[in-house]
């Protein structure tokens, strides 16, 4: 009985239009506050996903480096130790270090990433490649560039026109007499140009492994970093304790995560301040929820005395207007729900908010994002419904009377 009559109170005509503005602007509030919330916590899912391909493309699920210096020692040990682990899909050669780029005297710093021509079996960098085609390996000169790059040096791609110049400092010591004594030289063909839209891919040069070694005058079969490919649904951690294990201290292994925890821990701050927020907004917005029940409680003093004078206890008639917050509340939070889903879907379709540059805000549709605004303003509505649905000492005396 209580929930039926809750539900005419909030369907029906009230008594008051000023009653009747006030129930619908909690509705509306609430939707507002639920679908603004769903919306913003939809991008950061798309953000994340968005971060998590970029850096895929240049962190490994694990990386093997030396403890002590920048050459990985015992190579044969370390290669032989990795083909003999069965959840090791795939393992490349890295060298990776600043070269300088000139092209026609104009130039710049970079990262050059020497890397073997198993590289895109644990990194697909090349799937980033929207101009030219990725290194044959048959030359040790060609290369691909970042898009900033061939933005501000306009060196010609896959073309037999020109070539650039990387320039790496020799090490050592002695009398300088002539530039061959200060760098080690070399010219590049670019083949390709990928897409570096991330500041891990900023400024990068993929060329073969060979090119690096004779850049800075390391022996054949070097590097500076092991990156593996584990097999699907292998644990990362299993495999890096059990790595640690037979290699000893003489390496450090760091799984994706670890790589990037600095980056993670920050997009994760940023979330939590943004729930944080609408958490604010949603409880400021439940106060226009206990308004509306207390102006109910008035506007229906009349429908409750002939209630009570059939017999209806005061926890029944408090029930009632308990009900009708919940109704108002969870009317607003389907509404919201489903005006944040079809504002995301438009997004995701159309693409019509830019976050800059051309490129639309990126939104992701997940289970556990209507669960999170659910429970954020449920609790709150629930909560707010059920204090002040409470029947004091003051209205049942004008009940009565």
């Amino acid at each position: 009985m209580a929930f039926h009559i809750a539900l005419r109170y909030l369907i029906s005509k009230k008594g008051s239009q000023a009653v009747s503005f006030i129930t619908g602007l909690s509705v509306v509030a609430t939707a507002v506050a639920v679908a603004a919330m769903f919306i913003i916590i939809s991008v950061f899912s798309g953000l994340e996903k968005i971060n998590r391909e970029l850096i895929a493309n240049l962190h490994a699920d694990i990386t093997i480096t030396s403890h002590y210096g920048k050459q990985i020692p015992k190579m044969n040990f370390v290669l032989s130790t990795l083909k003999k682990n069965k959840n090791i899909n795939a393992f490349s050669r890295v060298i990776e270090e600043k070269v300088y780029i000139d092209y026609h005297n104009n130039g710049e710093i970079a990262y050059l990433r020497g890397v073997d021509s198993l590289y895109t079996d644990v990194n697909p960098i090349n799937n980033t490649i929207f101009y030219g085609r990725y290194p044959s390996f048959r030359y040790v000169n060609e290369a691909i560039i970042e898009n900033g790059i061939d933005h501000r040096l306009n060196i010609p791609v896959d073309t037999d026109e020109d070539y650039a110049l990387l320039y790496m400092p020799k090490a050592g010591e002695g009398i300088i007499s002539k530039e061959s004594d200060i760098f080690n030289k070399k010219e590049i063909y670019v083949t390709g140009v990928f897409l570096g839209n991330s500041e891990h891919l900023s400024n990068h040069i993929f060329a073969p492994i060979e090119l690096s070694e004779e850049l800075l005058d390391l022996p054949k079969g070097s590097a500076y970093e092991l990156v593996l490919k584990l097999k699907p649904g292998t644990e990362a951690l299993a495999v890096k304790a059990e790595l640690e294990k037979i290699l000893g201290n003489d390496y450090k292994l760091k799984t994706k995560e670890e790589q990037n925890a600095a980056f993670w821990k920050m997009i994760n701050t940023e979330k939590l301040m943004i729930y944080i927020i609408f958490v604010l907004v949603i409880f400021i917005t439940s106060f226009n929820l206990a308004g509306a029940i207390i102006i109910l409680q008035l506007d229906k003093k009349d429908q409750a005395r002939t209630l009570v004078a059939l017999g209806v206890s005061l926890q029944e008639l408090r029930r009632i207007y308990l009900y009708t917050g919940y109704l108002i509340v969870f009317s607003g939070i389907l509404g919201g729900l489903f005006l944040g889903t079809i504002v995301c879907y438009i997004q995701q379709y159309t693409g019509f908010i830019k976050a800059g540059m051309g490129m639309p805000f990126p939104v992701e549709i997940l289970l556990k994002n209507y669960l999170i605004v659910l429970a954020l303003s449920s609790f709150f509505g629930v909560v707010i419904s059920y204090v002040f649905s409470k029947i004091n000492k003051n209205y049942i005396s004008r009940i009565e009377n």
